[in-house]
């Protein structure tokens, strides 16, 4: 697979993943428990915020990987 293929595909899991990942926090954060505190909101916001950089950082390294010789 080429760099130009793997970046396009890369492309689309980073967006779904960065759609699904909304979505769920959106959905989490309307849980009574979580809306009803202060402190635990904090926390969720912050770790929801940065929590798509993980899954994100092995499709970036995918995508960037030099094509093999031929």
């Amino acid at each position: 697979m080429t760099i130009r293929t793997r970046k396009f595909f890369g492309t689309i899991a980073l967006l779904v993943l960065v759609v699904v990942w909304s979505l769920l926090g959106m959905t989490i954060a309307q849980t009574p428990w979580l809306a009803n505190s202060g402190l635990l909101q904090a926390i969720f916001y912050v770790v929801a915020g940065l929590g798509w950089v993980l899954p994100a950082m092995p499709i970036i390294s995918w995508m960037s990987r030099p094509d093999r010789a031929a």
